[in-house]
């Protein structure tokens, strides 16, 4: 069964040459918002990296990366990133950056078990940025300051597009909610995990859910994260498990809420042991990126990765994300998108 959204009467409000335009306005403008408000300089990132090594992002830890041998070092396999979230802490460390500093690159990705919809491609590219902190940042009062700079550039550059293509109406609220996961469990005991991110979105219009990763009081995790990045198993003061999350908006186009970044602050050496023990994932700690962190070679920071093609569709008011990037779409969705007047690239 497709799990296309087809919005009645959707049509586009930009043509292609405006919608090509569009995406260039607002990663540009962007890009040099995220940098100015959080110091971040630009460095160039990797595509691939060495099997083996523990750099890669495991995500929900079932993804296949898509792999290939490299001749020249005997066929040693190389991974296709999922994204930088080891990495650039590695880099922060090389390039000595210092607290209240920072980097942000472009991510490109391929996620080949990915499941196709509107938001999901095979293709990812994204904004990674990592940022040195002080043990004293270690909290959620540092998360939710970050998080609001963050959606201040998102409004930003909603201001730019809707200037830029009067067609365009903003819909972004003036401020971001901030909920804790166990918190939405409690609020809607009945409801599934994307269900209630819906249900607090369309209330709020821009929410930081916190605390992915953890189990919930039910037993369950809100979403999958990877042990060994974010911390999402520090109690903070607030009382509330966990020091990462993810930036969801109400998208009146698609009437759901979406994603648009996930970050948060990343593991000490006390969270990476305690959340490996969680996971039975306790082998890592031999793989190389585990070993600098444990040996105290990485300094702390927080970071994340924000949707280049997703934050252009939705400030271009784009029902689907193949109107904004090129990818590969089974014959029948391009079937069913074009019968539906959503015309993918």
């Amino acid at each position: 069964m497709s799990k296309l959204i087809k919005p009645a009467g959707y049509s586009p409000l930009l043509d292609c040459v405006q919608t090509e335009q569009g995406i260039k306005l607002i990663k540009e403008f962007f890009q040099q918002n995220l940098s100015t408000e959080l110091r971040l300089r630009r460095v160039t990132a990797p595509l691939f990296v060495l099997k083996g090594l523990g750099i890669n992002d495991d995500l929900n830890g079932v993804e296949r990366a898509v792999t290939f041998p490299i001749k020249e070092l005997g066929d040693a396999k190389a991974e296709v990133v999922h994204s930088l979230a080891k990495w650039k802490r590695m880099k922060l460390a090389e390039d000595h950056i210092p607290p209240g500093y920072g980097i942000y690159t472009d991510m490109n990705a391929i996620r080949a078990d990915e499941e196709l919809d509107n938001l999901h491609s095979l293709y990812v590219d994204q904004w990674d940025w990592e940022a040195v902190i002080t043990p004293e940042q270690r909290t959620q009062k540092s998360l939710r300051e970050i998080v609001q700079r963050i959606y201040g550039a998102i409004r930003r550059t909603e201001y730019l597009a809707c200037e830029w293509y009067p067609q365009l109406k903003p819909f972004l609220p003036e401020t971001i909610h901030f909920v804790h996961a166990e918190e939405l469990l409690r609020q809607y005991p009945d409801l599934s995990p994307k269900e209630r991110e819906d249900e607090v979105c369309k209330k709020y219009g821009a929410v930081f859910v916190i605390g992915i990763g953890a189990k919930l009081s039910n037993g369950e995790k809100h979403d999958g994260r990877a042990p060994d990045y974010d911390d999402w198993s520090t109690v903070d003061e607030d009382g509330f498990v966990g020091l990462n999350g993810d930036i969801l908006i109400w998208y009146p186009v698609l009437q759901r809420s979406i994603e648009l970044s996930s970050m948060g602050i990343r593991v000490d050496k006390d969270a990476l042991l305690r959340q490996l023990e969680i996971e039975d994932k306790n082998d890592r700690r031999e793989l190389f990126f585990h070993r600098q962190l444990l040996d105290g070679k990485l300094p702390l920071s927080i970071g994340g990765g924000i949707g280049q093609s997703r934050l252009c569709m939705v400030l271009l008011h784009k029902a689907h994300i193949g109107e904004i990037q090129a990818s590969i779409w089974p014959d029948s969705m391009r079937q069913e998108c074009r019968e539906a007047g959503m015309p993918l690239i």
